[in-house]
């Protein structure tokens, strides 16, 4: 038996986790399992896991997840309410302070988790696109047997209502194992936490219904576990998630009989059996990782991309909907200042994003404002706000790391629309840029941006210039030589993978070595169809279709370019990513 050192992490939000680690014994050092528990438990629920595998030549972690056993903070809680989206960036932050700590690569790092544990790996393995050599999911709480008729839509209506409040797991002890000394611990557990937000059990199912829709998207080696007699979660999901499960190596059990708690079940030899096994295997090869440097001519997403370009059938259902969606903006929606902008410039034009950013709703007489409220808290544009937000953080941390290298910074931005989301972030710091330079395609863009740095007074470091970001080599001829490239929002519009290379690697040769690239995606968007058959784009008017790319696509593009991803922020519903990545030194 190994003993456990007691640590605690901080999050980049300030939280402190609890987190608990076994030191490696013996030879095969060098490897690491990190360990993620179920709802309402803490890491001391998964200790037994770390003996009975039998692995001594892997280092070990399990946390206590934020809100719970001695991570649970209440203060902190009520300052920093979560999100589902916050706990997906905890476990992103807890495998790299692993990976930090330990000096272990991402790459020699197996994550495994129980229920909710599951979903949260899962979530971030589709939305962070980590190189984590395996991951392992017990009884994964895709839908949560909730038993009561209609609690999901009650809940959801009582929570719009109210606001956020905590409902009592109604999940009894013995409902989780027939062992009866883990029955009995489980009663007298103080750190066992009961009630859980609203908030997050609701984006609990909303956030597995997308990972399912998307499984396709994960390439890791993923090994699932299903308990035959869960009485907690239902087992649909379970199989529709793994055969929709994109990566090539994959593998399925199930323990009829088993509850719940599936690697804490009276007799789960077998199960442990099976978790050692694929751990050994997964460990015995290189780490598996399939190119999708050319994505964008086969593959899921391009044939995604290649339905919504064909038209629908003209009477059908779906059709007249969406040509009444389009009578409508095209009428009474002119009374929306954003729509009308949107019908005028198209609805992925910079006009579009720096009202987006604005957030003030107008239009003419009351009813064009309400229209224009409803238009901009569209789940696609809240998330583009966010986005902001999140490229102003990643702005603020590659400037402090350039600042204490003691190296200038020199900013550049090849497609900036109108350049709001990098001037109000850098107008944020205690500290101003050498220098900063926008260029957009557009001439109104230019024009428009142009003003704004006059507005905002920065003359005297900034400018706008006009220009192609897909041009390879006017982009390397930047000048003077830029220390951190900013490129957001651009590579989402275009399906094609050939223009987005040449631009990363005109980037890649105008930013010194050692400087930072902060790029975006979109790797997933709940309203895509509805954006391709209702809205037009900035080329012409013609239909705005998007080709998604998945984070491990997008990110093996910044990769292929000579740039080494650092950190990642995505917003709650995994719609737009925003990540900091490093160029190569010379």
């Amino acid at each position: 038996m190994r003993t456990p050192e007691e640590r605690f992490f901080t999050t980049s939000d300030g939280s402190r986790l609890f987190y608990r680690y076994w030191a490696p014994v013996g030879a095969g050092a060098g490897r690491a399992l990190v360990l993620f528990h179920r709802g309402h438990e803490h890491s001391g629920r998964l200790a037994h896991v770390v003996d009975e595998l039998d692995l001594p030549g892997f280092a070990m972690y399990a946390w206590d997840a934020r809100g719970h056993g001695r991570s649970a903070d209440e203060a902190a809680e009520a300052a920093r309410p979560a999100n589902m989206g916050t706990l997906i960036q905890d476990v992103d932050e807890f495998v790299r302070h692993v990976s930090s700590e330990s000096g272990i690569a991402m790459e020699d790092i197996a994550v495994l988790g129980q229920s909710v544990g599951s979903v949260l790996l899962a979530a971030w393995v589709h939305d962070y696109a980590p190189p984590v050599r395996c991951m392992i999911l017990a009884s994964p709480a895709f839908k949560v047997k909730l038993y009561i008729p209609l609690a999901r839509p009650m809940l959801g209506l009582v929570y719009k209502i109210r606001g956020d409040f905590h409902v009592n797991s109604y999940v009894k002890p013995g409902a989780l194992t027939h062992d009866a000394e883990r029955i009995a611990s489980y009663k007298a557990d103080p750190l066992i936490r009961r009630p859980i937000s609203a908030n997050i059990l609701l984006a609990l199912y909303s956030t597995a219904e997308r990972v399912i829709a998307d499984a396709q998207a994960i390439q890791t080696p993923t090994q699932l576990l299903i308990s035959g007699a869960d009485y907690v979660v239902h087992h649909g999901p379970q199989h529709e998630f793994f055969d929709r499960l994109g990566s090539r190596v994959k593998e399925k059990h199930v323990f009829e009989g088993f509850y719940h708690d599936t690697l804490g079940e009276k007799d789960r030899g077998p199960a442990i059996a099976k978790v050692r096994a694929f751990l050994e295997t997964c460990f015995a090869q290189p780490p598996q990782t399939a190119s999708l440097l050319e994505a964008d001519r086969s593959g899921y997403t391009k044939d995604e991309f290649d339905r919504l370009s064909r038209p629908l059938p003209a009477l059908s259902p779906k059709a007249l909907n969406f040509a009444l969606t389009r009578f409508g903006m095209r009428t009474g929606g002119q009374l929306s200042d954003g729509v009308r902008l949107g019908l005028e410039t198209g609805f992925d034009s910079g006009s579009t994003l720096d009202y987006v950013y604005r957030n003030r709703p107008r239009g003419i007489t009351p009813l064009g404002k309400l229209i224009d409220w409803s238009y901009l808290n569209a789940i696609g544009w809240r998330g583009i706000r966010i986005r902001k937000q999140h490229i102003e953080r990643l702005l603020g941390k590659a400037m402090a790391s350039l600042k204490a290298a003691g190296r200038p910074v020199r900013i550049a931005d090849i497609a900036a629309g109108h350049g709001r989301y990098v001037l109000e972030a850098i107008a944020s710091q205690a500290e101003r840029p050498e220098s900063i330079l926008l260029r957009d395609f557009s001439e109104l863009n230019v024009r428009q941006g142009s003003e704004l740095i006059r507005q905002k007074g920065m003359e005297a470091m900034a400018r706008f210039e006009q220009g192609d970001a897909f041009d390879r080599a006017s982009v390397a001829a930047i000048t003077p030589r830029p220390t951190l490239g900013v490129v957001s929002g651009l590579y989402e519009l275009f399906p094609e993978n050939a223009p987005v290379r040449r631009s990363l690697e005109g980037f890649a040769e105008a930013i010194e070595p050692g400087g930072f690239l902060i790029y975006t995606g979109q790797p997933w968007h709940p309203q895509l169809e509805m954006i391709a058959r209702t809205l037009g784009s900035h080329r012409g008017h013609k239909p705005w279709i998007m080709r998604r790319r998945t984070q491990g696509e997008m990110d093996q593009l910044v990769a292929a370019a000579g740039f080494r991803k650092l950190a990642e922020l995505a917003d709650e519903w995994g719609i737009f990513t925003v990540s900091l990545a490093q160029r190569a030194s010379a």
